[in-house]
């Protein structure tokens, strides 16, 4: 007999329930992005950002819709453009700071979010574990190219795009495919909330895909596991839901 869930509540990882960010207008959501990455320090100023179609790839969103975004955040003081060869989009050498209204939904999705990257955490252990067992040559080939391509990587739009291949690689080795499709939901709609990140960063959390990759390929799924579930655990930190709460701390004080 199916368990049925209580009228109106969530059902856990495959829970579509209206987010704030629902209410937000595409043109809004990637301006509120790249507002919130510039008053958390993620964007430094006078930092290039992607091009339009590298930066609508990374947020999910329309070549189009980016352009308005880019429009209104250089009305706003937020970012600069320049014309030429050498020209783009810049953040503001003093960019203009919390003029997003639209923050605000991010920053209402908190909870949503915690709840998210636990609900992910579950997944991609377990997907490690049986993945230190299942996958083969080709599939550990997949994840070594797309560690090389976050090496490669000039931006990080275009460490977004290899990063989430190297998690998918990952989950598609456990060969569960009725859990991938509820990692594939969990995982989209927390990629959602996604904030450019500084480089550094995320060369450092490359080096923790090295060391996943290479317990897998030495069939040691405990540390496998483990090692994934430490890497996915520090978004509760390292996304703005954390960063917001440091920043909000360092204010009062």
């Amino acid at each position: 007999m199916a368990i049925q869930e209580p009228s109106g509540a969530p059902s856990a990882l495959t829970s579509s329930a209206l987010a704030a960010i629902r209410r937000t207008s595409a043109v809004d959501t990637v301006r509120a992005r790249i507002s919130l990455a510039v008053d958390l320090g993620l964007l430094a100023p006078g930092e290039r950002l992607p091009n339009v179609q590298a930066t609508a790839a990374a947020l999910g969103v329309g070549e189009i819709t980016v352009r308005r975004a880019f429009g209104t955040l250089e009305r706003e003081g937020v970012v600069e453009r320049r014309p030429g060869r050498t020209g783009g989009t810049f953040i503001a050498e003093r960019p203009r700071r919390r003029t997003v209204a639209q923050v605000a939904a991010y920053r209402e999705d908190s909870e949503r979010v915690h709840r998210l990257i636990d609900e992910r955490i579950v997944l991609e252990a377990g997907f490690a574990h049986l993945a230190a067992e299942r996958l083969d040559r080709d599939g550990l080939d997949r994840l070594d190219q797309c560690i090389r391509e976050m090496d490669a990587a000039e931006s990080w739009a275009e460490f977004h795009a290899s990063d989430q291949r190297f998690h998918l690689a990952l989950a598609e080795g456990a060969g569960l495919s009725a859990a991938l499709g509820m990692y594939q939901r969990v995982t989209g709609e927390l990629y959602a909330y996604f904030l450019p990140y500084p480089m550094g960063y995320l060369r450092s959390s490359n080096e923790q895909h090295r060391a996943i990759r290479a317990a897998l390929g030495a069939q040691r799924a405990t540390v496998a596991a483990g090692l994934l579930r430490d890497h996915v655990a520090e978004l509760h930190h390292s996304m703005y839901v954390g960063l917001a709460d440091t920043a909000e701390r360092g204010d009062d004080g």
